[in-house]
């Protein structure tokens, strides 16, 4: 749906009157995305059902007998200018609700103000002392956040971390966190996509151990505060300001959706220990910087074991499984020419590989040199999720993908990543397991992008 609307948005400013023709189920959302596009009187047209599982002839049944005549009905029907702007949301810092715990969080819940969960009620006093933790100008816009359009203020930064449950100490991350997501290079309106990515929050630098954050045993899992409830802020902050919502509004169309809502922490010690560069290093700050940075993360692999005496030991099973994750849906990175997995290696792994003199970038090219699909499966996967037109073949010749995906055979191999440094590696997880993981990122939508943490 977003794409459709950049396309109506792009006819409309030309002069040309558009319909936007969409699933059903996906109106909510493209009018949201109308509306932060400026185009919020173009109609919708919704097709009955899944057109990629309806077969040919009844699709274009519907097509002829449902979805041409609306169409038609829409472009010369005559409409009036009606005022669309939403009831009228609350200041900053007006008092929204009275009375007992209860009281509040039936409030918050009944208004679409939480995640399911209870929260904390962000008082003006607990706000303000999340304040006291930034020099900040409570008013502060970091950004406009598509598709609702809400200015993204240090003030709506710090009522959000008090209501996921933050510490006043987390502001400077906090902030860090919505300064990445309002970047336009993350495309934090395409966060309610199908396919359902979370955004996840990688954490490196000196803030991780003086703030509490874990980077061992169950990062990534519920349980301790700081991971957790920062974790949590994003989800929160997404919903209240950017509008992406599973109810009522349906503006998040994740499918199926696979929610988590955990920092991961780097653990330094054991970069330090290898003499590896940290994951910050690698994205080009100092090593006494304490930087944040937000991913899109699609899907996660399966635990990756390896254990033995050679090195390839190692390196196999990390490519298998690694791949494995990634699978038919890397057709999206060179679609699109953006891919960003994320493998979190096991402190032990990495030193394993660092005694058989391997570093990040060696690994790097093992895993693209190694993570391998045959062309056939790409545009399978293409076509199902509406590509219709992907071609491998297409894309070498225009010179978006080199050589080695060049050729005939439907049956030939390609790497899934078409550029080595664009896998990321942190360093995370139990010291005492031989254990990695691999993390999916979604094409252009949800960018890694990161921000040096104010301290």
């Amino acid at each position: 749906m977003p794409a459709v609307m950049r396309a109506a948005a792009a006819a409309e400013r030309a002069g040309v009157p558009a319909v936007a023709i969409g699933g059903s189920g996906f109106e909510p959302m493209g009018r949201a995305i109308g509306k932060s596009l400026g185009i919020p009187h173009v109609p919708i047209v919704s097709y009955p059902g899944v057109i990629l599982t309806d077969e040919t002839d009844v699709f274009r049944g519907k097509m002829r007998e449902i979805v041409a005549p609306a169409v038609v009905d829409a472009l010369t029907r005559t409409y009036s200018v009606e005022d669309t702007a939403s009831d009228v949301e609350p200041g900053p810092r007006e008092i929204v609700v009275r009375g007992d715990l209860d009281a509040v969080l039936d409030a918050f819940e009944e208004q679409g103000w939480t995640d399911g969960l209870p929260i904390v009620p962000p008082t003006v006093e607990r706000v303000e002392e999340f304040l006291r933790h930034t020099r900040r100008d409570p008013d502060e816009v970091l950004g406009v956040l598509p598709p609702d359009l809400r200015e993204a203020t240090v003030w709506s930064v710090a009522v959000n971390g008090v209501m996921a449950g933050c510490r006043p100490e987390h502001m400077p991350v906090l902030l860090g966190i919505v300064e990445c997501v309002a970047a336009p290079e993350f495309r934090v309106q395409d966060a309610g996509s199908t396919p359902g990515w979370e955004s996840l929050v990688v954490l490196s630098g000196p803030v991780v151990e003086r703030l509490g954050f874990n980077s061992r045993t169950g990062v990534l899992r519920v349980g301790n505060r700081a991971n957790t409830s920062v974790g949590r802020f994003l989800r929160l902050y997404l919903r209240n300001l950017a509008g992406l919502r599973i109810l009522p509004e349906h503006t998040d169309q994740g499918a199926i959706g696979a929610s988590f809502h955990v920092v991961l922490a780097e653990n330094d010690a054991a970069v330090r220990e290898l003499g590896w560069p940290s994951h910050r290093e690698d994205l080009g700050f100092a090593a006494a910087d304490s930087v944040v940075s937000v991913r899109s993360c699609l899907t996660v692999s399966a635990p990756i074991y390896t254990g033995g005496d050679a090195v390839d030991d190692h390196l196999e099973p990390l490519a298998l499984v690694f791949g494995n994750a990634m699978g038919p849906w890397s057709y999206t990175g060179m679609e699109f020419g953006a891919w960003h997995p994320l493998l979190v290696l096991g402190p032990s792994i990495a030193a394993a590989l660092a005694r058989h003199g391997y570093d990040k970038p060696a690994l790097r090219r093992y895993l693209a040199e190694h993570m391998l699909i045959p062309v056939k499966e790409l545009e399978r996967c293409a076509w199902a999720v509406g590509s219709t037109s992907f071609r491998v073949s297409s894309l070498v010749e225009r010179g978006e993908l080199d050589e080695r995906y060049a050729g005939d055979d439907p049956e030939r191999l390609v790497p899934m990543c078409p550029q080595a440094e664009d896998i990321a590696i942190v360093l995370a997880g139990n010291e005492g397991r031989n254990q990695s993981r691999g993390y999916v990122q979604n094409h252009v939508q949800g960018v890694p992008v990161s921000r040096r943490i104010e301290t």
